[in-house]
């Protein structure tokens, strides 16, 4: 591990409200997070190496050890137990001839099991890199891992690749804030209005999660506040957490009518966002 590398990730964010961003760049870069890193965050940030560690191990996407260059995900929750899920997960050990936790011999793929994943309509649900399976059956998990290999998800390599989509409503009125007439890379958007330095006017979010775009109706500097309005009741969207990223105000939404909430950084230049699904925060 480069030092070097580990400190210019830090300085590249902004301090304490920053440390999972840090701990995803870092993991990113090196599949997991080393120890000398997690104690250069913690004297870089003036946070406590305890707290640091305790977000590293709180978070179940951060790993202590190194993982292979894929990831593999299946879920064992209740409604995708029931549907089925053991079976797909035996066939992944089977074919991966490894057990949960642990990556195959030429470190390609570490495959896991998780609680839930927050999409238990869909189940069983596999995520391979961030792509979503659903409805997976035992017959596709040789597609999937030969896809992981691959990395051709969305191109024909594995069947039923899905995008998470969700739906939006205002937490006040309960009115849908889905604007189906405009669309950004294909979906739906999300429409609220907005009140910034220049006026009032609307924003589009894409409908995909992963993909948080801001479309303003008037210019604003990346790093403006933005006051999230509903367009039906012009209820003030901002909700009491602080972004993770910038500690910025957030707006929030609910999802999937009341199944969860999203709320997403009132920074126009910032892509933080927490997303709970059916009690589970992705």
């Amino acid at each position: 591990m480069e030092t070097e590398n580990i400190l210019d990730i830090i300085r590249k964010s902004q301090g304490k409200a920053a440390i999972i961003s840090i701990l995803e760049d870092i993991q990113e870069k090196y599949t997991y997070l080393p120890e000398e890193a997690l104690r250069l965050v913690a004297t870089e940030t003036g946070c406590s190496l305890t707290d640091v560690y305790g977000v590293a191990t709180f978070y179940k996407a951060f790993s202590l050890k190194p993982r292979g260059k894929h990831c593999v995900s299946a879920c064992l929750g209740t409604a995708c137990h029931v549907r089925g899920a053991e079976t797909v997960v035996a066939e992944f050990k089977g074919q991966l001839n490894l057990q949960p936790g642990e990556t195959t011999p030429d470190n390609e793929i570490t495959f896991e099991t998780v609680n839930c994943l927050g999409a238990c309509a869909l189940g069983p649900i596999v995520v391979s890199d961030g792509h979503y399976h659903a409805n997976v059956t035992k017959r596709e998990v040789k597609d999937i891992i030969k896809a992981t290999r691959e990395g051709t998800h969305g191109s024909g390599g594995a069947s039923k690749d899905y995008e998470f989509s969700f739906e939006a409503s205002c937490p006040q009125c309960g009115q849908s804030l889905i604007d189906a007439a405009y669309r950004i890379d294909g979906h739906p958007s999300i429409r609220i209005d907005v009140m910034t330095d220049v006026g009032t006017g609307w924003m589009r979010i894409p409908s995909l999660y992963g993909n948080f775009v801001k479309i303003l109706e008037h210019a604003a500097p990346e790093d403006a506040l933005l006051t999230p309005l509903c367009p039906h009741c012009g209820a003030n969207l901002q909700g009491k957490l602080g972004c993770l990223e910038c500690n910025a105000p957030m707006g929030t939404m609910n999802v999937d009518g009341g199944a969860g909430i999203i709320s997403i950084c009132s920074r126009k230049g910032c892509n933080g966002h927490i997303l709970t699904l059916n009690g589970a925060t992705i």
